[in-house]
Order: structure tokens, then sequence, then C-alpha cells
């Protein structure tokens, strides 16, 4: 199994030399667990998308400790941009520019463009800083599978790759993954919903697009099924989850409601705020692929606005056919 060693500085500056010598890391996040591998590394680059079986047309984020290094690998700072920078980081927001020249186009998928953020976790920060440069890091789990929040999610994934490090910070606190605005057209479009809302980038913005999931797309995990359990799941509001459960196998269900179910499903309470929802989403749907259970189904949360917004695009993904 993948190596997990606790956040110390002993073993920040062991995971920053393996960087620095082309290796790939998993660490913590705000938001989930990233394989991260210097973003000038081609050879390293290659490796993330071997381990996580990803169509290297997907483009990776590269991860940076401040401005400075941002614009080691994106180009195209605008005052919107700028805004955004000041307004959001470090934090979970990614922003898609042009990729500098510097950057090998396998880190960004072969794309001319770039999604680049500043993580607010103290351990992805410490990380950065160590290694001393940009790191490329999609989220570390299986692709198109549920993304790890904690260590040992890491290590399971990749129960087979004893040399991978895991750097453990604990449970991820966001629990969903960065939102990513692209700067690159006329209007800011929203390519991925995530934690900084809607609400908040039109506050920052003025209008803002919104992106329709695509299996092709300039942003890191817009593929229409993402995220997604192991077990064959489904969405459904209040009034269709009596009927659902009525009939058919056995199921892992996700509710927040005080409805009872029949005995033979297991029931995994969630919480009824959308931060705590998103939080604890990835960790109840593994254990929903853990349950025993032939399906999960899943109670549609009533609220759109906010991070509901980005918790019910993770839902519809994750139960896309």
């Amino acid at each position: 199994m993948a190596a997990v060693l606790p956040y110390n500085d002993e073993n920040i500056e062991l995971a920053a030399s393996s960087v620095r010598a082309g290796a790939v890391v998993a660490f913590a996040t705000e938001t989930v667990y990233g394989l991260g591998a210097d973003t000038f590394n081609e050879s390293a680059i290659g490796a993330i998308y071997q381990l996580k079986d990803r169509p290297t047309r997907n483009p990776l984020i590269a991860h940076v400790i401040d401005l400075a290094t941002a614009k080691r690998v994106a180009e195209g700072w605008s005052r919107r941009s700028m805004k955004l920078v000041s307004a959001c980081w470090p934090g979970p927001l990614t922003l898609i520019l042009p990729r500098h020249r510097a950057v090998p186009p396998a880190a960004a998928g072969g794309l001319d463009t770039i999604a680049v953020r500043s993580p607010g976790h103290p351990l992805a920060r410490s990380l950065l800083y160590a290694v001393g440069g940009p790191l490329s890091a999609p989220s570390a789990n299986r692709s198109g599978g549920v993304s790890p929040t904690t260590a040992q999610h890491v290590a399971s994934d990749y129960r087979e790759h004893t040399d991978l490090m895991v750097l453990d910070g604990g449970p991820c606190n966001l629990g969903i993954e960065s939102t990513v605005v692209d700067l690159c057209e006329s209007r800011p479009v929203v390519r991925r919903l995530g934690v900084v809302t809607i609400e908040r980038l039109t506050e920052l913005l003025g209008p803002v697009e919104v992106e329709t999931p695509t299996e092709q797309s300039a942003s890191p995990g817009s593929a229409m099924r993402h995220y997604a359990p192991r077990l064959p799941a489904a969405l459904a509001t209040h009034d269709e989850l009596s009927a659902m459960l009525a009939t058919g196998t056995p199921a892992a269900v996700l509710m927040f409601s005080e409805s009872d179910i029949d005995p033979r499903h297991t029931r995994l309470d969630m919480p009824g705020d959308g931060d705590g929802y998103a939080a604890r989403l990835y960790e109840t749907l593994r254990r929903a692929d853990a349950s025993g259970c032939e399906r999960i189904v899943i109670e549609l949360p009533p609220q759109h606005h906010g991070v509901w917004g980005a918790i019910i695009d993770r839902l519809r993904r994750a139960t896309s056919v």
C-alpha cells in the first residue's frame, strides 16, 4: 500500500526532494487530496497521467505558493484576474489563463491555456514552499472515480503503488474541488462549479457564464460522468425517494430528510447545511461503495443556491450514465 506519512517538517522536505528528483507525491489540500509533480518536468507529468489512468487531453491544475510563481506558469494577468487573486487566493479558486511558453504542453493537456491556483491548506503551502516551484496536481483518485478527502482514501486507491508517498494533512475541510473560472474569453466562464460560488464571482466580476459539462473542455474535471462511485447510483427528489426504495435491490441511501426507510437499505445521513454536506460527500460515497449494497440512491438537495449548486453538479456527474 502507498506510504502514508504524517505532516511534519522532515516529511515535507523528504517529499519536496522526491518531487525535485522527478517523483509524484500525494498531498492534502483544503478541497481534496492531489497527486503532484513538478510542472516543468514532462516525464513526471506523464507519470501522473499514467498513475490515474487519466486521458492526456484532460488538463492539470498548476498549484503555486504565490502570484510570482503563478506568473511563471501563466500569462495574461489582467485587472479582473488580479481582482480574483486578491479576493480568493490562497483558496479554492482556479483560474484559466494563457499558458506560459516555459510550461510543457503536457502539463496543460496539450492546450495553450493553463489552470492555476494557490491552495490554502498549510500542508500544501509548506510543500510548495519547500519545492520552490509549481506543482501540477489533479485530484488523487483513479480517473473518473470518487475524489479522496483523506490520506487513507489515497492509500486505498493506490494500494499496489508502495513507492507512492502520501502526506497526511487530515480530512479535507471543504471536500469538493475548486471552482474553475476561464478568463481567456471576453466574459468570464465558470468551467467547474465549486466552493467559490456564482454569487461571489458575480459580486467580484459582474455577470459570468456557466459551462455545460462536456467530455472535452479547457477545464480539469469537466467530464459529464465524473466523481462517480463504483456502484450504480441514482438521484431522487424527496417525493420520489419512497417509490424508488419500495422496489429493487438493497441500496445505500444518502439522505437528510426525516423519512423512515425499509431496514433492508443502509441509511447514510447527510448534513442539512451546504458546507457540511460538501465536506462529507465523497467520504460518504466511498462508504456507500463499501456498504455491501447493490446500488446507491441519493436524495436530491432541495436548494440550488450557493455551494449547493456545486454539490448538485457533483451529484449529477456521479450519477450520469
